[in-house]
């Protein structure tokens, strides 16, 4: 699992012209599954996300998660995460799972996101989606499973 983690003010992800999920501040996700990947990983991930100290105290240290800060959480399934560009000119996309496995536990990370006390707002699994983000900072990490 490979989630691309980006501190924002706010973000909205938009399908045939539609938002279907924005926030204000917290942050967005870029999540991607792969063939591995189990509930397990799954569960470590969204809770290390969720208690990731990235936002900052009073003091300006990045000492806050975004439960503490009440942040929410939007949630944008992208397979070219694991887009291999090693050879060629065109990326590989093999380690990206496929559709009928990657979706169940898309899913299941949103719940335990939620299920953590967060917001979690969504894109549209598989659509074409535009997204829009304004980058606090910028923070962007990079969270993965293994």
């Amino acid at each position: 699992m490979r989630v691309v983690v980006q501190r924002s003010k706010q973000a909205s992800v938009t399908v045939d012209g539609q938002i279907v999920g924005q926030i204000e501040a917290g942050l967005m996700l870029l999540v991607e599954i792969t063939h591995e990947d189990t509930e397990q990983d799954i569960a470590y991930v969204a809770e290390k996300i969720a208690n990731l100290r990235i936002f900052e105290d009073e003091n300006g240290k990045m000492n806050r998660s975004v439960l503490d800060t009440d942040g929410s959480i939007l949630s944008v399934s992208q397979f070219t995460l694991y887009g291999d560009t090693r050879k060629g000119r065109r990326p590989s996309f093999m380690e990206a799972a496929r559709p009928e496995k990657a979706e169940p536990l898309y899913r299941l990370f949103n719940e335990k996101l939620g299920s953590l006390g967060l917001s979690v707002e969504t894109g549209v699994f598989g659509a074409m989606m535009q997204v829009s983000l304004v980058n606090d900072g910028p923070v962007t990490l990079i969270v993965e499973n293994k």
